[in-house]
């Protein structure tokens, strides 16, 4: 029987082995999109205990501990960080299975050296010795876990209206060799049928030095916004959508009349009315396409999360708000809005770099392909994204990459990303590179690909991370 978790984890052949060991893991982390704090990073944050920089702000966390009969106190109340890290350490012999334990304990075993499983006995071992080393192992502020992991860069998540003050606070200090890219995020500014969309379009106003009360003004003060972006470094932008928004005129034009028809949109919400689901799609589509020119002017690249349901249990979300683990995966139906709205982008001339995301894996071969219908001008422009929250398991893992090999260049695709608000969430990408050279190596060894050293590491490393550095920074 093998040792819990040992060196060769996840790595059942011998060309798995040597292909992590001797290519994934010596590769550098280019984290492109995640949640973390610019704030936080600028002040090369330290945490205080195991339970702030782990628990707190971790619905995946809170799920599971929900799942085991947690009392909400333990999870996101007032309890004490010791009593919430030991309700942790009571769930995590339950989630055998579950990525969360894989997880877990990888944590624990790449930032504190801590190799014991974690339960109900274990856990105040584990707090002392993993709290003196949270405060005083220069490895873990957040200047020396980015050293600690060879991070390269990370992709913030920011709000056109964001000053990026931290990112220039960071770029300026260069205490870090870490590149913290902002990412821009106009959900905002496209849901129009939401409440608050006028307060926010005057926010928008003030944060581009522009009126925004007409459509006009609204795409001229988000163009001012990308620019404005781009100078601080940003290389891509990022929207959730509920589902892929496509709706045309009334009279199916996607010309002078879809213009009219969405500033007619515009006006109606800005003088206190409410747009119709039609016509807030119709908004949202018009901005889509016009942001698509934009990014694609700037060379930057356009992320669609798409099928995830949001804040189901209503009195949750009145309780504890938005983000706290009561997400799920949506089953709308996503190919044929989604190709009309790329198609536009490209009629246009403005289809920029893009990578499509979906929660749901019933989407995979969908959105494989229809990346492969626009393919064109640089290797791997259009990407099938790698899996994600729910599905950044290693059977999600592994869908994802089986798909994308079966229908379209593996080779070119960007990789992991962590998409997490915790610090201690970078063996993520460890976890990734075991399975994508477990796959890999079982292709060798079967004889389904060639024992090429040189083709099979220069993949795993591509994928690791030169495949999104140059998708990123070219």
């Amino acid at each position: 029987m093998k040792q819990f978790m040992d060196r060769d984890f996840l790595l059942g052949t011998e060309t798995a082995r040597r292909l992590y060991h001797e290519a994934a893991a010596l590769q550098p982390i280019f984290d492109y999109h995640c949640h973390l704090s610019p704030k936080e990073i600028a002040e090369d944050l330290r945490y205080d205990d195991l339970a702030a920089i782990w628990l707190a702000g971790d619905h995946y966390k809170w799920r599971a501990m929900r799942a085991n009969g947690i009392d909400e106190r333990l999870i996101t109340g007032d309890a004490g960080p010791y009593d919430k890290f030991l309700a942790w350490a009571e769930t995590t012999p339950r989630l055998l299975g579950n990525p969360l334990y894989h997880w877990t304990h990888l944590e624990l075993q790449r930032y504190f050296g801590i190799d014991t499983p974690l339960d109900g006995r274990s856990a105040p071992a584990i707090w002392r010795e993993a709290n003196d080393k949270l405060r005083n192992d220069p490895d873990l502020s957040v200047f020396g876990i980015f050293n600690k992991f060879k991070v390269y860069a990370v992709g913030t998540t920011d709000d056109p209206i964001d000053s990026l003050e931290y990112h220039e606070n960071i770029a300026k200090a260069g205490a870090t060799k870490t590149k913290v890219l902002p990412s821009f995020r106009p959900d905002k500014a496209l849901e129009i049928g939401r409440k608050g969309f006028a307060a926010y379009a005057a926010e928008l106003g003030k944060a581009a030095g522009k009126p925004v009360n007409s459509l006009g003004g609204m795409m001229a003060a988000l163009a001012s916004r990308v620019d404005y972006f781009d100078r601080h470094g940003c290389r891509a932008s990022d929207h959730d959508l509920e589902y892929a928004p496509f709706e045309a005129a009334s009279n199916g034009s996607v010309d002078a009349d879809w213009e009219n028809e969405a500033s007619a949109v515009f006006d109606k919400v800005m003088s206190g009315g409410e747009a119709d689901p039609r016509e807030a799609e119709l908004y949202k589509t018009f901005i889509l396409c016009f942001l698509a020119g934009e990014y694609s002017r700037h060379g930057w690249a356009m992320q669609l999360h798409m099928s995830a349901l949001r804040s189901i249990n209503s009195g949750a979300l009145t309780r504890l708000g938005p983000n706290t683990g009561f997400d799920v995966v949506h089953d709308h139906p996503l190919a044929a809005k989604l190709a009309r709205l790329l198609d536009e982008m490209n009629r246009r001339g403005g289809l920029p770099k893009t990578v499509l995301y979906s929660l749901n894996p019933k989407d995979y071969y969908p959105l494989a392909t229809i990346t492969g219908s626009f393919q064109s001008g640089l290797p791997g422009k259009m990407q099938l994204g790698s899996a994600w929250w729910f599905l950044d398991s290693r059977d999600g893992m592994e869908q994802q990459v089986k798909t994308l090999s079966n229908t379209g260049l593996l080779f070119r695709f960007i990789g992991m990303l962590t998409d997490s608000r915790s610090f201690l969430s970078y063996p993520r990408h460890e976890y990734f590179r075991r399975i994508l050279c477990g796959i890999v190596g079982d292709w060798a060894e079967n004889g389904e690909v060639p024992n090429d050293w040189e083709l099979l590491s220069g993949m795993v490393n591509g994928i690791s991370f030169a495949n999104a550095k140059s998708y990123f920074e070219d």
